[in-house]
């Protein structure tokens, strides 16, 4: 870093010299435009050329296959990074099949639409304005999506069908995430992303961390339904009791690391560790017990734990990341 001393020249402009080998390595001279782009938090950016945002404005992607798995994998990597156009182009023909693979795909992405298709070519465009999303109020509506399909999962040891109704809260809770990773992506090379979305890199970061935690939890939850389903129903109502209490423990825990990250609440941070560690102690003893005890369908009940316990954890996290930014500079 260097530190360079503001001057001021006429009545209302200021100006800051630049370092003789930046200048120099980057082929500029006396009288060359250079481009300056002004942050919200603060940043002033200068290139020597016009790159802020246009690396991400549209890429062309060059496919191997046009089968439904190289498609897909293809698509997501480019929503992923935050491209703006992306334009799949197959080695031979787009059957129309594959093309409705496309528009099926496309569906699963916040914004995304196909605006143009041809025998070999089919472009996919961001029609979503990052001024319009709040990614806090995104992270808030994943947690809600996780949540609520946890207690629905556990609920299945009681009434398998149930289960049944998790597929499509899990597709919006991959939705949401996605959305979330794009705009964090996005931020890393187009650093106006962040003034757009209205929050700083750093925050950004940590609803992020958040939400990847917070699709775990939802990950969890359609394993504790696939356990539910596989089992015989014969376990004890009081031990059902005992694991659905714990169940909501550990959903409490994840929903209070969320809005710790939320609220920037360190004190809320150290409570959510404290109360994970608790509900994860409890868990464990009746993992024991059930080993004891060997009462019907004590195998199913213990996977199902296993994933409370997972839970739990996603949630002390999700505190982890709160208490980090607590300690971290302003930016």
């Amino acid at each position: 870093m260097e530190t360079r001393k503001l001057q001021k020249i006429g009545g209302s402009t200021y100006s800051v010299s630049l370092p003789k080998e930046w200048a120099t390595e980057h082929h500029l001279e006396a009288g060359m435009p250079i481009r300056l782009y002004p942050h919200a938090d603060g940043s002033l950016v200068v290139r020597r050329a016009a790159r802020d945002g246009g690396p991400l404005s549209a890429t062309e992607m060059q496919l191997p296959s046009s089968d439904a798995a190289t498609v897909r994998r293809a698509l997501q990597a480019a929503y992923a990074v935050g491209y703006d156009t992306v334009s799949l182009v197959s080695p031979g023909t787009f059957t129309t099949d594959e093309r409705r693979t496309v528009r099926r795909l496309v569906d699963t992405m916040v914004g995304m639409s196909v605006v143009e298709e041809t025998d070999a070519q089919v472009t996919v465009e961001n029609l979503l304005d990052a001024g319009e999303v709040s990614v806090q109020q995104s992270v808030a509506q994943l947690q809600f999506t996780a949540l609520s399909m946890h207690r629905s999962a556990v609920e299945t040891l009681r009434h398998p069908d149930e289960g049944d109704r998790l597929a499509g809260r899990d597709d919006s809770a991959d939705r949401l995430f996605r959305m979330i990773t794009r705009h964090f992506n996005r931020s890393l090379t187009d650093f106006a992303e962040v003034d757009h979305l209205d929050v700083r890199r750093s925050k950004l970061f940590d609803y992020y961390l958040t939400a990847r935690q917070l699709e775990r939890v939802a990950d969890h939850a359609v394993d504790v339904a696939a356990v539910a389903d596989r089992s015989d129903g014969t376990a004890p109502e009081s031990v059902l009791d005992d694991v659905c209490s714990l169940a909501d423990r550990a959903c409490e825990v994840v929903e209070a690391g969320t809005t710790a990250v939320l609220e920037s609440s360190a004190d809320r941070a150290y409570t959510v560790l404290d109360r994970r560690d608790a509900v994860v102690d409890d868990i464990h003893a009746l993992d024991r017990a059930l080993f004891e005890r060997s009462p019907p369908d004590a195998y199913a009940l213990s996977r199902v734990l296993a994933a409370l316990v997972r839970t739990a954890a996603c949630g002390g996290n999700a505190a982890r990341v709160a208490l980090r930014a607590s300690v971290r500079p302003d930016d």
